[in-house]
């Protein structure tokens, strides 16, 4: 980054601190990677039949605010 660029960065967060906010660094599964697919598949078919799973997907249901999407 040259100095302007960096400078800029800096203003930025600078503000975004001053509005109350603070960066956060998370780090998630990269769904790019091979292998990525078959494991989301596995784990989904573990919960196929759990009854916890489909509480849980129910009350998801219930719960969510879908009022304009649409289908």
């Amino acid at each position: 980054m040259g100095a302007s660029t960096s400078a800029r960065v800096a203003k930025h967060r600078a503000a975004l601190r001053a509005a109350g906010l603070r960066p956060v660094q998370i780090w998630v599964p990269d769904t790019r990677a091979a292998g990525f697919a078959a494991e989301c598949r596995r784990q989904s078919l573990l919960l196929r039949h759990d009854a916890a799973e489909a509480q849980t997907l129910a009350w998801l249901a219930e719960a969510a605010d879908t009022a304009g999407w649409t289908e």
